[in-house]
């Protein structure tokens, strides 16, 4: 088996959470065997920035289930949804 890459969309909860802040957090609530290969910003709207994780999973792992639920616990997070997955 191979890993997963999954791009997913992190919205926090007001434009004044401070995303240096939220994308530690976001790093450190991955579940074992998960891991970060960068960050993007996408500006939504009124001030509000979305990150965008790249994390790569093992293939035998179920998917990206316990990395959006990892996410979607940590403070300052509105939602989480997966925008896109490959196999690498």
């Amino acid at each position: 088996m191979g890993d997963v890459a999954a791009k997913v969309k992190v919205m926090p909860n007001s434009p004044e959470v401070d995303l240096d802040e939220l994308q530690e957090l976001l790093e450190d609530s991955l579940p074992q065997g998960a891991k970060i290969r960068g960050f993007e910003r996408d500006d939504v709207a009124f001030g509000l920035v979305a990150l965008l994780p790249t994390v790569i999973v093992p293939d035998d792992a179920g998917g990206t289930e316990a990395v959006e639920e990892a996410f979607s616990g940590v403070e300052g997070v509105e939602s989480v949804s997966v925008e896109n997955v490959g196999r690498l």
